[in-house]
């Protein structure tokens, strides 16, 4: 697991950005952290990387944004989806297939539809602008975490 200490938004980004260096098509990060813990942020950080031209929003109403770039890359909201039907409907399937990057706020929603290799990224807020972000498989160790429904 890696971890890393933000104290800004800025910082967060710039997290999100090496991060993305990582990545490769078909890789899914899924983010684990509550209201405002800093997960559009390190997606907004993320496109700087991958799809640079991105203007980078919580898809919180239209459930999935495409940035496009070389690798196509997909940032979803499962905040809302609470069945295996919900999750359909937002194309989640076809786009796994499709061999872009999707980053996946509100995992927890879905957690067992989340592929093997699955990347996860949890933002732990410590302070008032302050983030703990740990990366990797391992990142439930120690926590409990909501069951997913769908």
């Amino acid at each position: 697991m890696m971890k890393f200490e933000s104290h800004s938004a800025a910082e967060t980004e710039a997290v999100g950005e090496k991060f993305a260096r990582m990545l490769r098509p078909g890789n899914v990060v899924a983010f684990l952290g509550g209201l405002g813990a800093g997960k559009t942020a390190f997606t907004r950080g993320m496109a700087r990387t991958l799809a640079p031209d991105a203007d980078v929003s919580s898809p919180t109403f239209a459930l999935v944004n495409d940035y496009g770039g070389k690798i196509p890359f997909w940032h979803f909201d499962m905040y809302r989806i609470k069945t295996m039907d919900d999750l359909y409907s937002t194309g989640f399937f076809d786009y796994l297939e499709m061999g872009g990057i999707l980053a996946v706020e509100w995992s927890e929603n879905i957690a067992g539809a989340l592929p093997e290799g699955t990347i996860f990224v949890r933002i732990i807020p410590t302070g008032e602008n302050d983030r703990e972000i740990r990366i990797g498989s391992d990142v439930f160790s120690g926590e409990s975490e909501k069951e997913g429904k769908a």
